[in-house]
């Protein structure tokens, strides 16, 4: 059989044997030896056009790091620099940050500080060295609930599930600590139900002490993926580009602290990898850099996030039909795609590019060279290693869960690229009748481009990759099929966001006070002051929010707050007062945003039940406008 040819670089006693390991069983969706041989084709072809380029780049370098650097280089990602080295009493902002961690994050967190301590307590810098335990004792005081970092502790439940972390009522927050565990066990829990409220890596904990883990277990590439399905929420639904910048960032650490703790959980070793730069191209279209390239075409196209030639391949292949049996399975020809690609790097940008000699098989090997081409790879060189690694985790579901944070940490030009790709494999997919590439063949041919990265040039790394193949291929279909769950921020992480934010304002608030006080200002500015506020509280009745829409002819509504009202009706209200001269702005491109309060902004989805959310979020203000791209 064909998968025994592929013997480049490698030992032939790596060959697949006939009939095994990938023989899984007889359901259409598996990934059966036969399907694999779409991969050692994709990969026989790859490198024989790496063959046909003369100029072989440069490899990339991954550096192994010294002990505890690791460590050092993760606290500082998760925004906890500060907890360590000449900075350390300056953690204040820290203190806020951990004091909104779940208890397994909380453990992750104590696992690394530990190891950058013993580290620099055996090399005697000169640092101020906190101790593990001071540094969570500030917030664990009240609770006493303090965990000792060697074993995560499981849940417990509290008494007070709606009390805050400083013993004060508030909105209710559900943070993964000890309220989770009851939630656990109110919910009616379908594996196919994706639970966004409670932490994952709480969930595994709870999972792994439980009988239930042990009755679905099972990675691997056997019978067809479930339906996975996100449950309604109420508050809304948050897409990665609804939250400002500045929240972005906090939950960007959330979710590295967040993935941490669930590959902890697992015993599984999650290591961001840490390439040596290396020169690269600093123009042109193949080779170059994603964000420099993206430097280039923002010239031509202010705005754009994706690449222009990206963009501009993929509609190629679609303008001919994405009908056509074998797409991107069978490659163009080898020399003609060279002299393609010569041809684009110089007339692409001068628009004298003649893309009607372009075939379609052309143009999708072109798209595929492009990807493999990138100087780093697409899913980053940080994360493409735990991209590989997340199909050892026990679960489809903790997969999934694992995906979903990597996403989240993927660099903005990555993410997006990224997403524009899956959306198009997706609508290929969507024509398998006419063009036979089902999800699994399509996994196949691509996961080859994005997976085994030739430039780590090194054999024990590509024989890591061929022990992978079918793994891989697997998180490819899991990227291309549930695209729409990958792109979503999970709510127990905006929750944490909010609850820092709330936290964050305390301290402020504390802080103006204390100033007031050393400069003894002036009593009439304080009382001015209040004067200023009082009229905004009683500004709106209860139940009743004012909605601000600068962009519309009706600048300003009060509106009534009911059970069943929600984002899109609002907006639809403020359109249909629409005056005569207003018809700029459609449906689609105008949304309501929930401005401050606990979060910076956020973009609100149509179905956002507002009664809901005001609750959530009582200070905030409501202000419909354009999306920014």
């Amino acid at each position: 059989r064909r998968s025994g040819q592929y013997t480049m670089n490698h030992d032939h006693s790596k060959k697949i044997p006939d009939g095994a390991s990938f023989d899984r069983s007889g359901s259409q969706d598996s990934l059966d030896e036969l399907s694999m041989d779409d991969y050692w084709k994709e990969l026989e072809h790859i490198h024989e056009t790496r063959g046909n380029n003369h100029e072989e780049r440069v490899a990339l370098v991954v550096k192994e790091p010294d002990e505890g650097e690791l460590e050092e280089e993760w606290l500082k990602e998760a925004g906890l620099s500060n907890l360590f080295g000449e900075s350390s009493s300056d953690s204040l902002e820290s203190m806020v940050f951990l004091s909104t961690l779940t208890r397994t994050q909380k453990a992750a967190v104590e696992k690394r500080v530990e190891t950058v301590t013993q580290t620099m307590r055996k090399k005697n810098k000169q640092h101020q060295i906190p101790d593990v335990r001071d540094i969570f004792r500030l917030q664990n005081d009240s609770k006493g609930n303090v965990c000792d970092g060697s074993e995560p502790s499981t849940v417990r439940t509290s008494e007070n599930k709606n009390e805050t972390h400083d013993g004060t009522k508030g909105p209710k927050f559900s943070l993964g600590t000890d309220e989770q565990t009851s939630l656990l066990e109110d919910m009616p829990s379908s594996d196919t139900d994706i639970n966004l409220e409670i932490s994952f890596a709480e969930q595994a904990a709870n999972l792994k002490d439980s009988s239930v883990g042990k009755m679905y277990k099972g990675g691997g590439g056997d019978t067809l993926l479930p339906n996975f399905r996100l449950p309604k929420d109420k508050t809304g639904t948050t897409k990665i580009g609804d939250l400002a910048p500045q929240d972005m960032k906090k939950v960007y650490s959330l979710a590295l602290i967040e993935l941490t703790a669930l590959y902890d959980i697992l015993g599984t070793e999650f290591k961001q990898q840490k390439a040596v730069k290396i020169k690269t191209k600093d123009s042109g279209l193949f080779g170059v850099p994603l964000a420099l390239l993206l430097e280039q075409d923002q010239k031509k196209v202010p705005g754009t996030k994706i690449p222009l030639i990206f963009q501009k391949l993929i509609a190629q292949i679609e303008e001919t039909t994405l009908e056509t049996e074998g797409l991107l399975r069978i490659p163009g020809a080898a020399t003609r795609v060279k002299s393609l690609c010569q041809e684009l790097e110089a007339k692409f940008y001068e628009g004298t590019f003649n893309w009607e000699n372009v075939k379609q098989h052309d143009a999708a090997s072109l798209l595929k060279l492009f990807i493999r081409e990138l100087p780093q790879p697409l899913l980053t060189v940080e994360y493409l290693k735990a991209f590989q690694d997340v199909q050892n985790l026990p679960t489809r579901k903790q997969q999934l869960q694992a995906l979903n944070l990597l996403v989240i940490l993927l660099p903005e030009a990555n993410r997006d690229t990224l997403k524009v790709l899956l959306e198009f494999l997706q609508r290929v997919i969507d024509h398998q009748d006419k063009n036979k590439m089902t999800l699994k063949n399509v996994a196949m041919v691509m996961a080859p481009n994005l997976f085994t990265f030739h430039g780590f040039g090194s054999k024990a790394v590509e024989q890591r990759e061929f022990a992978m193949a079918a793994g891989t291929a697997n998180v490819m279909r899991f990227m291309i099929l549930y695209q729409n769950i990958l792109w979503t921020i999970p709510k127990f992480i905006v929750n944490q966001v909010r609850k820092q934010n709330t936290e964050s304002q305390k301290k402020e608030k504390k802080d103006k006070a204390m100033k007031k006080l050393l400069k003894k200002m002036a009593y009439d500015r304080e009382k001015h002051e209040k004067q200023e506020k009082t009229p905004n509280d009683t500004d709106a009745p209860q139940g009743v929010i004012r909605v601000q829409a600068p962009h519309l002819s009706k600048v300003s509504m009060a509106i009534q707050l009911t059970e069943e009202l929600k984002a899109g009706d609002i907006v639809a209200r403020f359109l249909s007062q629409k005056s005569g001269n207003d018809q700029t702005l459609k449906k689609e491109e105008v949304f309501l945003y929930e401005i401050g309060g606990n979060i910076g902004e956020r973009c609100l989805d149509d179905d956002t039940y507002m009664k809901d959310l005001y609750q959530l979020n009582p200070n905030a203000e409501w202000v419909i406008k354009p999306k920014q791209s």
